[in-house]
This record gives C-alpha cells, structure tokens and sequence, in this order.
C-alpha cells in the first residue's frame, strides 16, 4: 500500500460506478482515494451521494462529469450503447491528453473470442466473432494509440460474486425450475469481483500500465465448472440442464498473464472463486 499522503493526491472517477464490477471498484478505492462515480438511473442511494454523478451514455456529455470531477484517473466499466460508448471513450481520451491524468479500461476476454484453439496472452493480436468483442476491441485500440503511460487495459475473463449477474440468473433458473445452460466444449479461466478490485487497486498504487490479463491461473470447463457452482448453492436434486454446443472441438476463451504477471496474493484459482461464491 502506498503511505497515506500519497494515497489521497488521486482523484479517480469510475464510469459505471452502480454496475456490479464498478460498484465493487468503487467500495475498494473510496477509503483510499477521492473517488466518484456515475449512475445512469436515478436511485436513492446515488442520488443523495456526493460523489456519484447521473450520467446517461445515449444522451449526456462525459466532459461535464469530467469537468465537475477532475481525475487523475478514470476506470471505465460503462455498460450501454455500443456507438454512445465509442463517442465517450474518444472524448476521455481527448481529456487524457489535455491532461495528468491516466485510463483503466476494462475489456474482456471476449476479445479473442474468435480464436479457439489455446488461451490468450496479453500480446496476442486481438480477433473477434462477436459484436461485443468487435467493440472491445475498438476502444482498445483508440487507447492503445494514447501514449503508454497513460493507459491500463484490463481483459477479464467470466466474473463471478454472490451478487453477480449470472449467480442470480442460476438461482432464478433454480427457483423457476427452467434449464441453466451448459458449454461442455468450452474452456474458460474465471475470476470474482473481490479479486478484481484488489488488482485494480494494486495497478493505480504501482502506477501500472499496459495490458492485464486477470483470470484464475487454471483453467476450467465451463459445464463441470457450472455443475459445482450449483452444487454449492442448492441442496436441490433434478436440477435440470441444457447442453450447448457451439462447436464440436473444445474452444478456448481464457485470458492468461505471461508478461504482466501480478504478485502471488492477487492471483486467483478457480477453487477458490468457487470457495468465495460459498461463502
């Protein structure tokens, strides 16, 4: 950790600060730092905090929350509008030059989704079948023309929590009696919002940049995987499934660190993701 004084000359603003990751980025860093977020739909608990800004990716302008903020730096974690998403991030990035100030961005293992035949390194050249890999990998590029010492790109693999999206659509299906979908020839890493943070949280106080790949440091099927996450939260027999195949080899969407390797204790298994969601 840094000393307290250094701690505190950071001013950080997190786009998307009410989703599950940037809420959890935010609970982190806001006993360290002064830091801000915005919301895009009005709710109590941001409405009546001071440090957390409507902001509505469609229709406002990211230069009146940077200008209300100041930031030396800006994670991004904005969900919405893919063409709204590009036109904000251009105009952090016209910020980012103006001023001290760097990006954490993250973007997610998606970006190789395309690729199938082994994990992914951080230097891999990125390639995508999907849309949302397609975008991903847009707003990397426009970062990754911003002088280096100014940007962090975090690819994320599959994160999980007890309060994450997709444990709460498992335990919907659970509750509905419906079928969870399984991806037997998918191999994937793995990683919880816990551990996210604490990283990022090391990437601002070490001053890092480039690229990050945070997954679990072992790899998973994602079918196996999935049948002992609801072991773990359910009693229940006859859980009923639903088996995908989207192709008839297994498939690689795993982000893996070769060169920007974090220190041991920020590192995750996949055992003890599942640990954490046991809790």
């Amino acid at each position: 950790m840094m000393n307290p004084s250094e701690e505190h000359k950071h001013r950080i603003l997190i786009l998307g600060a009410s989703g599950f990751i940037g809420n959890a980025i935010y609970r982190e860093l806001r006993a360290y730092f002064n830091t801000f977020g915005t919301y895009r739909v009005s709710r109590k608990e941001f409405d009546n905090n001071q440090h957390y800004f409507q902001y509505n990716v469609e229709e406002d302008d990211i230069f009146e929350v940077l200008e209300a903020t100041k930031p030396s730096i800006i994670i991004s974690c904005l969900r919405g509008d893919f063409h709204a998403q590009t036109i904000a991030h251009q105009h952090v990035a016209e910020y980012l030059m103006a001023h001290d100030s760097k990006m954490i961005f993250l973007s997610s293992a998606n970006v190789f989704d395309a690729y199938s035949k082994f994990p992914s390194y951080e230097l891999d050249k990125t390639f995508s079948g999907s849309i949302y890999g397609h975008f991903k990998i847009k707003i990397e590029n426009m970062l990754l023309r911003l002088p280096k010492k100014k940007v962090a790109i975090v690819r994320l693999p599959m994160v999980l929590g007890v309060q994450s999206p997709r444990l709460k659509e498992i335990k919907q299906h659970l509750e509905d009696n419906t079928a969870i979908e399984l991806f037997p020839n998918i191999i994937m890493n793995v990683t919880t919002e816990s551990k996210v943070t604490q990283q990022i949280h090391y990437i601002i106080n070490r001053n890092k940049n480039g690229i990050f790949h945070l997954g679990s440091t072992d790899l998973v099927h994602h079918d196996e995987y999935f049948k002992d996450i609801i072991g773990q939260i359910t009693q229940k027999n006859g859980v009923s499934y639903k088996q995908v195949y989207t192709t008839n080899e297994d498939r690689y969407l795993a982000v893996l660190p070769k060169y920007n390797k974090l220190p041991k204790h920020l590192q995750i298994t996949s055992t003890q993701v599942l640990e954490e969601l046991a809790k």
